[in-house]
């Protein structure tokens, strides 16, 4: 798929956008509010600096992950430049490191800011902006009498005698009743912050009363921050273990499975697989996926399996470690999944592919499309060739070439007959997913043949011939074709197919001659 149709399939959704060159290296990572129109600016834009410019140049893929707000964004941002160390980032700009709130080890932790992860020490956070995270640690520390001396004081110091720190370091309070006031701070800065925010919203209202407007004021930039809170990132927590998150979503017929790995708290990458629905099919993926892959301690999952027990336990012997399967109806892990889920709602039901669903009035969107073309030499070098698209996107693992048999003369409807029977009675015996729709490269001769084959398997599956002349398109059953928009989306994208299925068979047909030619002259 070329960058025109790959940045077209781009949606109007906040998220991070991955520029990859021609050996799939990942060269720029960027962030947007909406991501469709953030890069459509890099290639509709003429005015770029001469940096930009050679970015430009040496794109050749486009790959996004959806997220739910611009926080999210950067702080997925930041992750993805220290993962991939793109090498335009460099260029472009910095992979600023964000700051922490943090509690440390010992008796008395202190409440502190760091940039840090340091073994020991309970972060919360990040924090994309300094003032929210002042506000924040500061407010802590004040409700639950934390200190924030960098060491033990042997006698007390001005936040004690402001009432603002509980003094540990006299003996004021216990270990024990320190514990528990580091406790709730704990809790709070996860973001259970309702009743704190109830006291501040009191303090607020009765100074604003009294008129004491600079009470009223802290008070109110306080709520601000305890807000601001709750748009701490997803996909950047603190953790020592491993996850993957697989959320599985279908209508009863296609299945997209969309998988997140998260390495020690930092999302490390995504895979996305598309399927023929049946019952059971998240067992059958989690047991085929893990049997050849890296076996996280965690695993997040969008529904119950079936076979829960017997899963879990196949898995924990193969990864040599406690495996756990979590469905989470809340928190941070509840997140994490709404977030794989959408993603795969992204790839599932939207852009171009919709609009195919909708313009040539399909029962179901064409998540599989499978096209056919034959090349030849007059009577001579007979072949066919099959590229198959998954989600809008080639997939090349499936490409197929017929050698025609049945054939000795230039027929292309013959041709065009053995190769579709060829393809689909095979995929009948071997019990393997069918495409939801076919293109047949060629007019209405073309396409009622390979009709009539599809009808002796008793297979309905929508199919349409592409005309080359005209760009039109053919139905079966109907004499005159239809015309779209030559530029719009949806005629780009069947065009691409078509295009690559005539690069693909042309190029089996241009091997066939070269070793034809080769054979000859061996026997010279």
């Amino acid at each position: 798929m070329d960058i025109s149709s790959q940045v077209s399939q781009v949606p109007h959704e906040p998220g991070v956008y991955l520029f990859k060159d021609k050996a799939n290296r990942v060269i720029y990572v960027g962030k947007a509010k909406d991501l469709s129109k953030r890069v459509r600016s890099y290639f509709r834009s003429k005015n770029h600096s001469v940096k930009t410019e050679v970015l430009v140049r040496n794109i050749d893929a486009v790959d996004f992950i959806v997220v739910d707000n611009e926080v999210e964004a950067l702080l997925l941002e930041n992750q993805l430049i220290k993962q991939h160390n793109p090498q335009y980032n460099i260029m472009l700009k910095d992979g600023k490191t964000y700051s922490y709130i943090a509690l440390g080890p010992g008796k008395f932790p202190r409440i502190y800011s760091t940039r840090r992860k340091t073994k020991g020490v309970k972060l919360f956070g990040p924090y994309t902006g300094g003032t929210s995270r002042v506000h924040v640690r500061r407010l802590a520390a004040r409700v639950f009498g934390l200190r924030t001396c960098h060491s033990l004081p042997k006698r007390e110091c001005l936040r004690y005698h402001m009432g603002i720190c509980s003094g540990p370091c006299i003996g004021k309070i216990s270990s024990e009743d320190y514990a528990k006031q580091v406790k709730m701070a704990e809790n709070f800065l996860k973001g259970d912050n309702k009743t704190v925010i109830k006291l501040l919203e009191d303090e607020m209202e009765e100074a604003s009363v009294k008129k004491n407007y600079e009470i009223a004021l802290a008070a109110r930039d306080n709520i601000f921050a305890i807000k601001n809170l709750e748009e701490r990132q997803k996909v950047d927590t603190i953790k020592d273990y491993d996850q993957d998150i697989v959320a599985l979503l279908h209508d009863g017929r296609k299945a997209i499975v969309e998988l997140f790995s998260v390495s020690r708290g930092v999302m490390s990458g995504k895979k996305r697989y598309y399927f023929e629905y049946k019952e059971g099919l998240l067992d059958e993926f989690v047991s085929t996926y893990y049997a050849g892959e890296y076996i996280p301690h965690e695993i997040i999952i969008s529904e119950e399996l079936l076979e829960a027990e017997m899963i879990t336990k196949a898995l924990s012997e193969m990864g040599k470690r406690k495996v756990k399967f979590i469905v989470p109806q809340k928190g941070e892990k509840k997140g994490l999944l709404e977030l794989a889920l959408k993603n795969a709602h992204v790839n599932f039901s939207g852009g171009v592919l919709k609009e195919l669903q909708e313009k040539l009035e399909l029962d179901v969107m064409p998540h599989v499309i499978e096209c056919f073309d034959i090349s030849n030499l007059g009577d001579q070098f007979i072949v066919g060739g099959m590229t198959q698209w998954v989600g809008g996107r080639p997939n090349k693992k499936a490409y197929r070439k017929f050698e025609i048999r049945s054939v000795s003369s230039q027929d292309d409807f013959a041709a065009m007959a053995e190769m579709i029977g060829r393809r689909y009675s095979g995929l009948l015996r071997k019990g393997k997913m069918l495409p939801d729709l076919i293109i047949i490269d060629g007019g209405p001769g073309q396409l009622g043949v390979a009709k009539k084959e599809l009808e002796k398997l008793n297979l309905d599956i929508a199919i349409i011939g592409l005309a080359k002349q005209d760009e039109e398109i053919y139905f079966p059953g109907k004499l005159l074709p239809y015309n779209f928009n030559s530029n719009g989306k949806m005629m780009l994208l069947v065009r691409q197919i078509r295009d690559s299925v005539h690069k693909y068979v042309l190029a089996y047909n241009k091997k066939k001659r070269s070793m034809a030619l080769r054979d000859e002259v061996s026997k010279l």
